[in-house]
C-alpha cells in the first residue's frame, strides 16, 4: 500500500521513481573495466559507443529502426588473457529487452569462451541476465591457476552499455596474447534478424559466432532485425572497411522481389566500387518451414529467391568475378525442426547454416586478395 502511495505521488508530482542500485560488486574479487581490452566484431572502431554498431555520422541518416538496431551489441567480442580460477562478469543492458520467442540469455545475456589445450575455442558457461539493467554474475569457478585465453560475446539484442571482468584478488587480467579470432580481412555480414542472432540461446550460437570460431576469423555482424532493406547508407558503412576478406548479403528474407530487383544491384555496386577485388557473397531466401502448408509462403519464397538468384546470374553475366550464390535448398534442418515460430532459428538450425555457408566463405576467402 505505501509503495502504491509512492508512485501515485510521484505520478502526481512529476517525480520519477528511484532508480534501482546496481548490485554490489563481489568481496574477493577485483574488477577490470573491458574498455582496457580489445574490442571486436565492428567494421571501424569509431562508433557511436563503444558496444554499438553503427558511427554516430549515420543518426538522422539511416531510417530510425536501423539506427536503434545498430545499438544492439550482436556480434560484438571483448578478448583477454587471465591466469583467473574463476571469472565474474558484470554487465549493464541498454533496456530491458524482451521478445516472446526468443531466451533472454541470448537477447541480453553474455557468453564466456576459453581456448582450450587443442586451440580451439570452447565454451565454458553463459552470464545469465537477472531483473535489473546491471548484472554481476559468477560464470565459471574452480579452475587450475595458469594463463589462459578468454573470449566474452555480448548480447545479440539488447545493447551492451557497460562491462566489466571480475576475476579473485591476486590473479591477472591482462591483454591477449593471441590474436584470435584474426583481426585481418574480416567477413562482413548484412542480413536480417536471423544473420543478427534470432533466435539463438545464447550468443555464442549465432551463426555468425559460429562461423568465426570455425574460421578463426573475425565474423562483423550487421543484421538488423526486420529491417535488411538494401539501405544505401548501410552499404557505404560496410564500404569503408579498410581491408575486408568477404561481403555476405543475406538480405532476402527483409525483402520483396521488387525491392531486390529495384535496389540489389546498387547496393551490390557500392560495395564493387569500394572494394573491386573482394568476394561478394549472396545468399538465398531462407526456405522457411511452414510454406509446406502455407500457399501464400510459399509463393513469396520462391518468388524471392527467383530475385536473388537473378540478381546473381545478371551479374555474373555481366562479367562480374569473385561472386558466389548459395542455395537456400539445404540451409535448414529437413525435418523441419530447427526453428522457434517457423522463420526464426533455433541452435539446430544456426549450425545448419554455418555448415552450408563454411566451405563457400573459406574459397572466396582464398580468392580474396
Amino acid at each position: 500500500m505505501k509503495r502504491m502511495l509512492t508512485l501515485l505521488a510521484a505520478l502526481l508530482l512529476g517525480w520519477s521513481a528511484p532508480a534501482q542500485e546496481a548490485p554490489a560488486r563481489a568481496e574477493g574479487y577485483h574488477y577490470v573495466n573491458a574498455t582496457e581490452l580489445p574490442l571486436g566484431g565492428k567494421v571501424l572502431p569509431e562508433t557511436s559507443a563503444r558496444y554499438e554498431r553503427l558511427p554516430a555520422s549515420l543518426e538522422g541518416v539511416a531510417r530510425k529502426p536501423v539506427w536503434r538496431l545498430g545499438r544492439n551489441s550482436a556480434g560484438l567480442y571483448v578478448r583477454f588473457r587471465s591466469d583467473a580460477t574463476a571469472v565474474r562478469l558484470r554487465w549493464t543492458s541498454l533496456g530491458k529487452h524482451y521478445m516472446n520467442h526468443m531466451s533472454p540469455t541470448g537477447d541480453r545475456g553474455v557468453d564466456l569462451y576459453i581456448l582450450n589445450d587443442k586451440g580451439q575455442w570452447q565454451f565454458a558457461r553463459s552470464g545469465r541476465p537477472g531483473k535489473e539493467a546491471t548484472t554481476d554474475a559468477l560464470v565459471i569457478e574452480h579452475m587450475a591457476p595458469k594463463m589462459r585465453e578468454f573470449m566474452v560475446y555480448l548480447s545479440l539484442y539488447d545493447g551492451v552499455t557497460d562491462l566489466e571482468i571480475g576475476v579473485p584478488e591476486g590473479a591477472v587480467i591482462e591483454q591477449p596474447a593471441l590474436e584470435s579470432p584474426k583481426r585481418s580481412r574480416p567477413v562482413i555480414m548484412y542480413g536480417t534478424s536471423i544473420l543478427q542472432g534470432g533466435c539463438a540461446c545464447r550468443p555464442g550460437m549465432a551463426y555468425t559466432n559460429i562461423l568465426s570460431r570455425r574460421l578463426d576469423r573475425e565474423v562483423i555482424n550487421l543484421g538488423f532485425s526486420g529491417n535488411a532493406l538494401l539501405d544505401p547508407e548501410i552499404a557505404r558503412w560496410m564500404a569503408s572497411a579498410p581491408d575486408p576478406g568477404v561481403f555476405v548479403l543475406d538480405e532476402s528474407p527483409n525483402c520483396s522481389a521488387k525491392l531486390i530487383e529495384e535496389k540489389g544491384e546498387a547496393f551490390f555496386r557500392i560495395l564493387r566500387d569500394a572494394h573491386p577485388d573482394v568476394p561478394v557473397v549472396f545468399v538465398d531466401m531462407t526456405p522457411f518451414p511452414y510454406r509446406v502448408f502455407d500457399q501464400e509462403c510459399d509463393k513469396n519464397v520462391a518468388r524471392i529467391s527467383a530475385a536473388q538468384r537473378a540478381l546473381y546470374e545478371r551479374l555474373k553475366k555481366a562479367g562480374e568475378k569473385r561472386i558466389y550464390f548459395v542455395p537456400g535448398d539445404r540451409m535448414l534442418s529437413p525435418d523441419g525442426e530447427g526453428s522457434v515460430d517457423g522463420r526464426h532459428l533455433t541452435d539446430l538450425d544456426m549450425v545448419h547454416y554455418a555448415d552450408l555457408l563454411e566451405p563457400v566463405l573459406r574459397k572466396a576467402l582464398k580468392k580474396s586478395r
